[in-house]
């Protein structure tokens, strides 16, 4: 079975079972003062396997089902050969990371601030797509048209970050943003390290043409 089907079950089954147990969506939430004040760092990840709702859920598990297939079965083996499996469970795991790394040193002393999703890690996902092809196709539901990736990507990076800066609501606009960045710097990081690719200059490359 795939990595990519592997992380929907589970997130759909934690999901689920605690769309009717308040207490273990209490328990798994991300919670940055209790993480500071009780140690609790396990909050860090399993909140990535919590979702509001069942259209949150669904919204989330469809977007990373269609970047996530595509990065682990074509372009991650590509570029990394036999390690694309290990490296594409990596880039979900620290993306669910490093998506609220901000808001636990942001929000470590504010008791009222808690949020959970996967939102941080599908969008680590869906710009590690987008950095690898830029000009991939991207349509939702919502948009009646296909919009270049890198298109989309600064779109959605300048939205995110206005409505993160504006505040207000229950939407993670940080984790979204941040987790962005993690997908484009893992990617890159990954490609050159590993495979000799400048991501980038095959980037520019692609948009100029």
């Amino acid at each position: 079975m795939s990595i990519t089907f592997i992380i929907i079950a589970i997130t759909c089954i934690v999901s689920i079972l605690a769309f009717s147990r308040d207490q273990l969506k209490e328990d798994l939430l991300f919670w940055p003062f209790l993480i500071k004040r009780e140690g609790q760092y396990y909050r860090i990840i399993t909140h990535g396997a919590l979702h509001a709702d069942a259209m949150h859920l669904i919204f989330n598990m469809v977007s990373f089902y269609s970047f996530g297939i595509a990065l682990e079965e074509y372009f991650f083996p590509v570029l990394f050969g036999e390690l694309a499996r290990a490296l594409f469970a990596l880039l979900y795991v620290l993306g669910i990371i490093a998506s609220v790394i901000p808001d636990l040193i942001k929000h470590r002393d504010h008791s009222y601030y808690r949020s959970l999703g996967a939102s941080g890690a599908v969008s680590a996902v869906v710009f590690s797509a987008i950095t690898i092809q830029p000009k991939m196709p991207i349509q939702f539901f919502f948009i009646p048209f296909p919009i270049p990736g890198y298109i989309f990507g600064l779109a959605f990076l300048v939205l995110s970050a206005t409505l993160a800066k504006k505040g207000g609501g229950n939407i993670g606009h940080n984790a979204h943003f941040w987790g962005s960045i993690f997908g484009i710097v893992f990617t890159y990081a990954a490609a050159r390290l590993l495979s000799g690719v400048d991501l980038i200059q095959q980037f520019v490359a692609a948009v100029i043409n």
